[in-house]
Parts: structure tokens; C-alpha cells; sequence
């Protein structure tokens, strides 16, 4: 499995982007994990509501707001991801700042985009 994944702001309705990414990075073979508000399961991915200290995150991709993202800024540093996808509705210049100053990549883009396009 290649670029480790963690969706920050999965969701179990099947009608949000989250979690069709979820099902997207799964048909591409891409070990993905996930955090929600609520607990469940998509495709065999557990979706957890308890922050979970990763060691081996590759990207982030967000599907949090800018003002609910505030609570996340030490956890996502912590888990030196190689990048952070930003979703449209995502963006985010203050953390930006914060990522920059950890030597953080990140891009505001779209995930499935990515996948679709083969740029993931």
C-alpha cells in the first residue's frame, strides 16, 4: 500500500465527499484511516472519534471547516504528514502558516481529483 492516508472529518453519510473519498482511496489501494464525530465503518475503514497518534501518516486530507480545524492544528503537526490536502471549502492560511513552519507540504486541492487524474 502506498501514501498512507488519514481523512480529518469523515463522515458515514454516503452522500458526503469524505466519504467517498474513503471509498475512492480504497479502490486504489491506499491504506486509509480515518477520524469522524462519529464512530463506524466504510468499506472495512474504521472511522474513530478518538485522536489517534499515527506514526506512519502520509497525507492528511481535510473535510473539517477553517474554524473547527483550530482543534486540530497540534495533532495534525504531530503526525509529520509529508502533505495536507486541503478539499474546496477547506483552505486554510492560518494553517498554512503553522504547516510552513514545520516543513509541512501542503496543497488545496481536491482528492478525488487527484485520484481521478492519477495525481494522487
Amino acid at each position: 500500500m502506498k501514501k498512507k492516508t488519514l481523512i480529518l472529518g469523515a463522515s458515514l453519510k454516503p452522500n458526503r465527499y469524505s466519504n467517498y473519498a474513503i471509498q475512492r482511496l480504497v479502490a486504489n489501494n491506499v491504506e486509509v484511516v480515518a477520524f469522524g464525530l462519529k464512530t463506524g465503518e466504510i468499506l472495512g475503514v474504521p472511522i474513530k472519534n478518538e485522536l489517534v497518534p499515527y506514526n506512519d501518516i502520509h497525507t492528511v486530507t481535510m473535510y473539517i471547516n477553517p474554524k473547527n480545524q483550530r482543534d486540530y492544528y497540534n495533532y495534525i503537526v504531530s503526525l509529520k504528514p509529508e502533505r495536507v490536502i486541503f478539499n474546496p471549502g477547506t483552505e486554510n492560511p492560518e494553517l498554512y502558516k503553522i504547516l510552513k513552519e514545520h516543513n509541512i507540504a501542503f496543497e488545496a486541492s481536491c482528492t478525488l481529483v487527484l485520484l481521478t487524474t492519477n495525481q494522487y
